[in-house]
């Protein structure tokens, strides 16, 4: 009887293994021309990011070699509190520079991957093993339809579940 469990337990892990492969990566990140603003166009929400607007995540490198980063956002509205977070980055592959860890509490660490950048570093899409969140992201407040449905159909190849993304409100005056 042993067996028999010990083999079942092992046919449903494996299978689990086999739909849930690693998430592909982009190849390299240059990580100076990373830093910086990006406006948080669309995402899977974790419980902090319900009903935000104008969210902004925001990279730079520190002396320690970690990445500094500001998670900002108006809450409820676009007139909403302006509320910060300030979580740190961890490049954990050093050779790509794509795969990281953010520590928003002390000494938890997330899943954090670029899998997607564009050459102009202007759009970038983080990803995580689980598919449970994800963040479509860009240099500017908006992107137009057609790479917003490209981006779409990669993150469905990608494993996730493209209905749960939710637009984020960007409404910048001026």
């Amino acid at each position: 009887m042993k067996r028999i469990s010990l083999l079942l337990f092992l046919l449903v892990t494996g299978c689990t293994l086999v739909n849930q492969q690693p998430i592909t990566t982009v190849s390299y990140v240059n990580l100076e021309r990373f830093m910086g603003n990006w406006y948080v166009i669309a995402n899977i929400p974790t419980f902090i990011e319900k009903g935000v607007y104008n969210a902004i995540e925001s990279y730079a490198m520190t002396n320690s070699g970690t990445i500094a980063t500001t998670f900002s956002f108006n809450a409820g509205s676009v007139d909403g509190e302006r509320k910060v977070y300030s979580p740190t980055g961890f490049v954990k592959d050093k050779l790509t520079n794509s795969v990281w860890e953010m520590q928003f509490i002390w000494p938890f660490k997330a899943d954090y991957r670029i899998i997607y950048l564009d050459e102009a570093y202007s759009l970038t899409v983080i990803g995580r093993n689980k598919r449970d969140y994800v963040w479509i992201m860009a240099r500017t407040p908006s992107i137009d339809d057609q790479t917003y449905q490209q981006l779409l159909s990669m993150l469905s190849e990608q494993g996730y579940d493209v209905d749960q993304i939710q637009k984020v409100p960007q409404q910048w005056e001026g």
